[in-house]
């Protein structure tokens, strides 16, 4: 039996204090440099967030094979279209969140490394799950950002992937054999109790570019990464993951030399209805509550949370317990109060045992 414990304190995406501000527990007004938060007192006064919805006030994701020109085409879409653009998130996401000058050990940040993934997929320490299940988490929080931004200012968002895409990784890691199918039920088991929290993309645009292109582009860039699992990435979304996602946002598709016609997508967007999912169903009340959860951070990370014993993202007491003091240790002033303490794995397990 495990227990896993993680302590994230994050400023929220809207509210960010200034380095060496004193951070105040309790009273009211008790600075004219805090930031207001919204809250229950908002709400009852008369804040609601449709009223800024415009027309392209959506969430877009942007979807396909490792270098099919995803970010390129989500930067210049969200140009056109006067949308926030969000890169995908890397191990380090946490560092952007609590603005840190230069990036944390990867001790800090989930002790996964993606250069070893790539360079031993199957590394016998569970680098492989580990990564995924950080990544996971780190979609999570970016995804949170996302919809904050758009409930509190109503200005749209285009990333590239989201949490509800991360599982062809997930499938295709399996596939090849680099994790266990005890990390595929420990995964399906922290997104099916997480991801039902959030709403999922207005619309999924999927880049099409075979893996055999796909590799060949990476090999001129300096990564080796194999065909097959490349090839598994690209299934999982065409059998598994586009298929599921149609239900409930609406989807494009492109080959790669489409994606970089912006007149054509841009204008594909204007004809779709935006009639599915569970966004037309929502309004103020709904939303109120979810801003409400994706201002929180600790509570978007908390939901990742199961006490189930794994060995690739389990830790001792003991570890756990170093760790935290080395974390403290390298953090100085009331700043590290708002830092994340995410100790050597995803949220953190840590063995009753020890």
């Amino acid at each position: 039996m495990a227990l896993r414990v993680i302590r994230l304190v994050i400023p929220s995406g809207t509210a960010v204090f200034k380095a060496g501000t004193p951070i105040q527990t309790a009273g009211i007004h008790t600075s004219s440099l805090r930031n207001l938060r919204y809250g229950w007192w908002a709400y009852a006064l008369g804040e609601r967030t449709t009223p800024r919805f415009k027309e392209n006030s959506k969430i877009i994701s942007i979807d396909g094979n490792l270098a099919s020109g995803k970010g390129a085409l989500a930067q210049s879409l969200a140009d056109k279209l006067g949308m926030l653009y969000m890169p995908e998130p890397n191990t380090h996401y946490l560092d952007k969140m609590t603005a840190e000058k230069e990036p944390l050990p990867i001790a800090f940040n989930g002790n996964c490394s993606l250069e070893k993934f790539y360079a031993d997929p199957k590394a016998a320490d569970g680098n492989s799950y580990r990564l995924q299940a950080w990544m996971y988490l780190m979609r999570l929080l970016q995804w949170s950002d996302a919809m904050e931004h758009l409930l509190t200012t109503g200005q749209g968002v285009i990333l590239e992937r989201s949490p509800y895409s991360d599982m062809v990784f997930v499938e295709a890691m399996f596939k090849q054999g680099y994790i266990r199918r005890q990390c595929v039920d420990h995964y399906n088991e922290i997104k099916g109790i997480s991801i039902c929290e959030f709403l999922p993309p207005h619309l999924v645009i999927y880049v099409d570019k075979p893996a055999e292109e796909v590799q060949k582009k990476l090999k001129a860039s300096g990564k080796d990464v194999p065909l097959p699992y490349l090839k598994s990435i690209e299934d999982a979304y065409k059998k598994t993951y586009l298929p599921k996602i149609s239900e409930n946002a609406e989807l494009l598709a492109y080959d790669a030399t489409q994606a970089q016609d912006m007149e054509r997508i841009a204008e594909d967007i204007e004809y779709l209805k935006f009639e599915k999912g569970p966004w037309v169903e929502q309004d103020d009340v709904t939303l109120h509550y979810m801003r409400m959860l994706v201002e929180d951070k600790m509570r978007v990370a908390d939901l990742t949370h199961v006490p189930n014993f794994l060995p690739e993202v389990t830790i001792g007491a003991h570890e756990y317990d170093a760790g935290y003091y080395a974390f403290k240790s390298c953090r100085q002033g009331d700043r590290a109060a708002w830092l994340s303490i995410s100790l050597s794995l995803t949220g953190l397990h840590i063995s009753r045992n020890s």
